[in-house]
């Protein structure tokens, strides 16, 4: 049986933001709000573990003085003025 497929991280927070905005308008049921809940701790682990692997991802590698490959975290400079 195939694996179902794991959302991208743009359909998990979307999601997420939707629950999110269903418990805030506190209309549901006790079991759904609990529900809903496990659903939303479910979505933002998956969201989580999306940003940790971009984050693996955009780790450089560069060579230091002796040749080897090390890994550098990549570093993104904050706009100025904001």
């Amino acid at each position: 049986m195939p694996r179902k497929k794991e959302p991208t991280f743009e359909e998990s927070l979307a999601r997420l933001e939707e629950i999110v905005g269903e418990m805030e308008q506190g209309e549901l049921a006790l079991n759904d709000l609990v529900m809903k809940y496990s659903e939303g701790i479910t979505l933002a682990n998956q969201c989580s573990q999306s940003l940790q692997r971009a984050e693996k991802a955009m780790d450089l590698l560069v060579q230091d003085r002796d040749g080897e490959a090390v890994t550098t975290p990549l570093t993104i400079e904050k706009e100025q003025g904001k």
